[in-house]
């Protein structure tokens, strides 16, 4: 095991603990920063985010696709100046897709070049006095580890883990998530345990397809995120495209503020619901921007009825949703 422990000594390092938040006094800074990334986070957004830094927990962020959720783990790791790493969850995930598997091709190669060396003479054959315990000790080291994203983030400390859509993943993997969370740490049977150095940031996202366990929920800070009203959505729209028209900006913002059932006002909130139209998969914040690029790259000067008929594909993607907005948009363009 003495071997093993050494070679283990690259998965672990000896960093010091993170303290993230000594250079962000409050959260009202956190979201100056976030800002300047590109982010506009509200303050109770803010607040929450501060507070997970601050108190070392994970996030847990439920909403409509489309609100901001992964984008905020993104930011956040830029701020932080730390690595994202990023666990898209599925069905049928498990432990192993999540923590690491051994190269088990360069492991098959790793023996028959050791076979090969002992048929030219140049070390005794295996099994036949070479020392087995040895050669097992070079096959499970940090040379064939397939760290996976859990065990990244363990070892690249400090790091930013992004566990992306938890609520596609089962209840088995959820107990197992949760007791990493717990401990900041995990066992390779024929390593040892992992600690991390520093535990990550850790954001978890869901939208809400299912009900997450109570125990991981009391692990996290929680938070739900809305769509944003149409003036913050109309912000947001403007801090990544700096050169749209405030006129246009402001057309294609109301319009997905339509789409979504939500009344477009500058201070009410961008709509939950479905609204009249009742669209499967309304539009989020990211599909705001999108329409927009799209039509600053045609040249639109305006979100007329024939230029957005042409272009509804990069706002809308579900076919029974773009019939319905089609043959409704005289009322959705309404200004």
């Amino acid at each position: 095991m003495g071997t093993r422990w050494r070679a283990l000594g690259a998965l672990v390092g000896d960093a010091g603990r993170m303290e993230p938040t000594l250079a962000i006094p409050d959260a009202h800074d956190l979201a100056a920063r976030l800002e300047r990334s590109g982010y506009l986070a509200d303050e109770a957004l803010a607040t929450i985010s501060w507070l997970a830094l601050r108190l070392s927990r994970p996030l847990l962020l439920e909403g409509e696709p489309g609100t901001g959720k992964t984008a905020l783990a993104q930011a956040l790791a830029g701020v932080l100046g730390a690595p994202l790493i990023r666990l898209q969850c599925y069905e049928g995930i498990d432990a192993s897709q999540a923590l690491y598997d051994w190269d088990f091709p360069r492991q098959i190669l790793h023996l028959r070049a050791l076979e090969a060396l002992a048929s030219a003479g140049t070390q005794a054959p295996l099994g036949a006095g070479a020392d087995l315990a040895a050669v097992e000790d070079e096959l499970f080291t940090d040379r064939f580890l397939l760290a996976r994203p859990v065990l990244r983030a363990l070892r690249e400390a400090p790091a930013v883990l992004l566990v992306d859509e938890i609520d596609r993943a089962d209840d088995e993997f959820e107990a197992f998530l949760l007791e990493v969370l717990s401990t900041w740490q995990v066992t390779i049977p024929e390593l040892g345990t992992v600690t991390a150095g520093v535990p990550p940031v850790v954001v978890l996202t869901s939208n809400r397809t299912r009900d997450l366990h109570d125990a991981l929920k009391r692990r996290c800070l929680y938070h739900w995120i809305e769509h944003p009203s149409l003036e913050r959505e109309l912000a947001i729209v403007r801090t990544h495209l700096p050169d749209v028209s405030e006129a246009l900006a402001r057309q294609v913002v109301a319009a997905c503020q339509q789409l979504r059932g939500g009344p477009a006002s500058s201070d009410a909130p961008g709509g939950g619901g479905r609204g009249g139209l009742d669209l499967v998969k309304p539009p989020g914040v990211a599909e705001t921007i999108d329409w927009t690029r799209a039509l600053l790259e045609l040249g639109a000067p305006e979100l007329d009825t024939a230029t957005a008929a042409a272009t509804l594909g990069v706002a809308v993607k579900h076919r029974d949703d773009a019939e319905r907005v089609r043959a409704a948009l005289d009322r959705v363009l309404t200004r």
